[in-house]
């Protein structure tokens, strides 16, 4: 199945002859996938094709989670102490963002707005506040505007304006490194520092970075994940709060360099491809520039983000006197960018005026969830917070962490199938094959093959390894790996329900890349498909937040 992994059925009976079938089609492999097809962690197939005897696993019975050893277990919801918004509830209309500027919150149009008038956030809870209007400056009518959704995992560019491309919102959709197309690039930055003495100079980034194969000692730094910086309780307790990986930087480089460097390499690539496609009238040094956070994140994180896009060039002076600039850098948090794309897609989601809904947005790095009334005419709907904003460290990466340990607690007898190379291969094969369309219950009877790196030690039948590969049943990945993270997201949907004023919604929308897991949304609907009667998953769900701004 896909690169490295395959799936079969276990067996009703005992040794049955080799079998040619093919494995059933999966969707679409993240974008990474061509790039990584060439990589030298690819490891060798079989030459003739054949299915090996598969071991028979007897039929599952209840047993305890896998506990699995330090450095990285993932830890409950409740120490996570999910964050809470502080900020007054709101209202907002679809071309309205929220933002932090100068310790304080405005509105901003953002493509298109109502015509000639621009909303400004009032008081509110769940209900209408009073709204006041003003003229939109001359100068402001057709500004570009471009948002920025830098993910833990991925991130992604969109820019639109009232006045140019028909006041439609684009994608960057090209990236270098491939010649095909793809919403978001990997957040991922490979350096170069021979010696400690020396700067470390970026040699690649995105696609480029994530696809190249990095030697131990051969003075390069392929960065990842590095956004968890930023994470409340790593800025409190140091990384050791963290149960994800954080990446060891160059010598000399602190967390926000590495953010700025990233930023740099992303925004002048995004001003070469928004220029190409709207050509000089693209005035980039005035646009307004919108950047979009965790919901969990504290002041600090928001101002070290702030002042890494600074930095990176995001905004800048554009002519003389120009006093004020670095107000056109807003800084929103996910499921606000979210709630405002959902409003204009309401009657897609069968959702009217006066009716609730939450947002769950599920990321690699992060789940935040927010609850939204809709308020206002149909044509004309406008977006109000009803309670405090949840969020918790236990997005999709978290799952490629137990993967990880379970593969290290199955082969710890078999230390050549645990080098650095070899935990990549794996990584990899789970992450772009199997983490998105493993199904859960249905699955648990399946075998779920990943083929070893190396090619010594090739058969431990105990284990489940043999000729080279690893078989795991899906039950087991089930209760190991998928469960621990995903009933961390319910627990987290369950809270900010219990947070609304009649502890009940119309609708839950599910965006985010972790959101295109179909075990994740089967269970969602599981959980709560009796008590909230729309719960939808657009199609673009991975790409909800930054054409939300």
């Amino acid at each position: 199945m896909g690169l490295f992994s395959r799936r079969s059925k276990t067996p009703s009976v005992a040794a049955t002859p080799p079998s040619s079938a093919k494995s059933p089609p999966l969707p679409s492999p993240a974008p990474v996938v061509a790039q990584l097809a060439q990589s030298p962690l690819q490891p060798p197939t079989s030459p003739d094709g054949v299915v090996r005897p598969r071991p028979t696993y007897a039929t599952p019975t209840p047993q305890p989670p896998t506990q699995f050893p330090a450095p990285y277990p993932t830890p409950p919801l409740s120490s996570y102490s999910p964050q809470q918004s502080q900020s007054p509830h709101r209202v907002m209309s679809p071309g309205s963002i929220a933002s932090f500027g100068q310790g304080q919150r405005s509105m901003s149009g953002m493509g298109p707005p109502p015509p000639q008038t621009q909303s400004r956030m009032g008081n509110s809870y769940g209900g209408r506040s009073a709204m006041n209007t003003e003229t939109v400056p001359a100068e402001n009518e057709g500004k570009l505007s471009v948002g920025i959704d830098f993910g833990t995992t991925f991130s992604g560019v969109a820019y639109g304006s009232n006045r140019l491309l028909s006041g439609q919102i684009r994608q960057i959709l090209t990236w270098p490194g491939s010649y095909e197309t793809y919403r978001k690039v990997p957040t991922c930055i490979l350096y170069s520092q021979r010696t400690p003495s020396e700067p470390a100079q970026v040699i690649a980034w995105g696609l480029e970075a994530k696809s190249a194969a990095v030697q131990e000692g051969a003075g390069l730094y392929k960065l990842e994940w590095f956004k968890l910086f930023l994470d409340p309780s790593v800025l409190r307790d140091g990384r050791s709060a963290s149960s994800a990986r954080l990446p060891e930087l160059p010598y000399g480089k602190e967390p926000v360099d590495v953010i700025v460097d990233f930023l740099t390499c992303l925004w002048r690539y995004a001003k070469e491809q928004i220029t190409e496609q709207i050509g000089s009238v693209a005035d980039l040094e005035a646009a307004d520039v919108l950047l979009t956070v965790p919901a969990a994140w504290d002041a600090a994180g928001c101002a070290l983000m702030r002042e890494a896009a600074i930095k990176a060039g995001l905004v800048q002076s554009s002519r003389g006197g120009d006093k004020n600039w670095r107000e056109r850098l807003r800084i929103i948090t996910e499921p606000e960018a979210a709630a405002i794309h959902a409003s204009t897609l309401s009657s897609l989601h069968k959702l009217r005026a006066s009716q609730s809904f939450i947002i769950c947005d599920a990321g690699g790095g992060t789940v935040d969830t927010a609850a939204y009334k809709l308020l206002g005419q149909l044509s004309n709907l406008e977006i109000a917070e009803m309670c405090a904003r949840s969020g918790a460290s236990c997005g999709s990466l978290f799952l490629d962490i137990r993967f990880e340990q379970l593969i290290k607690q199955l082969l710890k007898d078999h230390p050549i199938h645990l080098d650095q190379a070899s935990l990549a291969a794996f990584r990899h094969a789970f992450s772009e094959t199997d983490k998105l369309a493993y199904h859960g219950d249905e699955d648990d009877d399946t075998l779920f093959r990943f083929n070893c790196f190396n090619i010594e030690d090739p058969d431990d039948p105990a284990i489940g390894l043999e000729y080279g590969e690893i078989a795991i049943p899906g039950h087991v990945l089930r209760r190991d790996v998928f469960d621990p993270v995903i009933d961390q997201v319910l627990q987290l949907i369950e809270v900010q329900l219990e947070k609304t004023p009649e502890k009940r919604v119309n609708g839950l929308i599910l965006v985010g890349g972790f959101a295109a897991s179909e075990y994740l949304f089967t269970r969602v609907r599981q959980a709560f498909g009796c008590r909230i009667p729309v719960i939808a998953r657009p199609q673009d769900c991975d790409a909800f937040e930054f054409i939300g701004q």
